[in-house]
């Protein structure tokens, strides 16, 4: 009896898992959250079809793609954690495509009196006071990576980089910063123009990190629905939004 019920158990189970997955799901940078969520409404308006998204790091992305999580399209804020993912035939190469690009910004909360020109050798650690300098992880996540890329490229990274407030996405750096609880932050400039609590007191040299590329593809075990949402966020309607939105 007990053998009868774990087996209607587990089919009613897979049943469940299987209508869970009628959905498109997609997996993205957490820095696309405002324009990507305007554009899965404007599609299922469209469409008549439902657009899933789950947002965190690229890199907690990544592994969790890896892991066997039921990704159908990957959103990646950079290059390499799609490289990861492709060198694993984890993803359909003839799909990959650059969707987006991004620029790099020291914010400050909106009532900050911060001013700064950003150039090699800016007084970043004494911009900062007594505080600490929110960003995300410099070691795993994109927006973290670029950041400490620029502030080695212009000569200031050892005199911050003891006193980080280190995050696991973009966002919860923006969050640390429109709370008042860090006076500066890096984030991409999609993120400070999602927030009115803070303001952008300064733009990093593009030529002073990698360039800040959003590449999207379809995994390896996607449905067929997926490309659908691939294509949509090529039509013009889908890039006007993200232009709106900063990218």
């Amino acid at each position: 009896m007990q053998r009868c019920l774990v087996a209607i158990l587990a089919l009613c189970a897979s049943a469940f898992v299987g209508s869970a997955r009628a959905d498109t799901t997609v997996f993205a940078a957490a820095s696309l959250k405002d324009a990507l969520d305007e554009n899965v409404a404007a599609y299922r308006d469209g469409m008549n079809e439902r657009v899933v998204v789950s947002y965190a790091a690229s890199s907690a992305l990544a592994k969790q793609i890896e892991a066997g999580a039921p990704a159908d399209l990957f959103i990646s804020a950079d290059l390499e954690w799609m490289d990861y993912l492709q060198q694993r035939r984890l993803i359909k190469p003839e799909t990959r495509r650059n969707l987006l690009r991004n620029r790099l910004v020291l914010i400050a909360p909106a009532d900050s009196r911060v001013s700064v020109s950003i150039a090699p050798g800016f007084p970043l650690a004494t911009l900062l006071g007594k505080g600490r300098l929110a960003m995300a992880n410099p070691d795993a996540v994109p927006a973290g990576k670029y950041g400490k890329a620029s502030l080695e490229a212009l000569g200031v990274w050892r005199d911050v980089q003891a006193r980080l407030a280190s995050t696991e996405n973009v966002r919860a750096a923006l969050v640390l910063v429109a709370r008042g609880e860090a006076p500066l932050g890096i984030v991409y400039r999609t993120d400070a123009a999602a927030d009115s609590k803070v303001r952008v007191v300064g733009l990093f040299p593009e030529s002073t990190h990698p360039p800040i590329i959003y590449p999207i593809a379809v995994t390896a075990g996607a449905k067929p629905a997926a490309a659908a949402f691939l294509t949509w966020l090529s039509k013009p309607e889908a890039r006007a939004i993200f232009q709106k939105h900063g990218f």
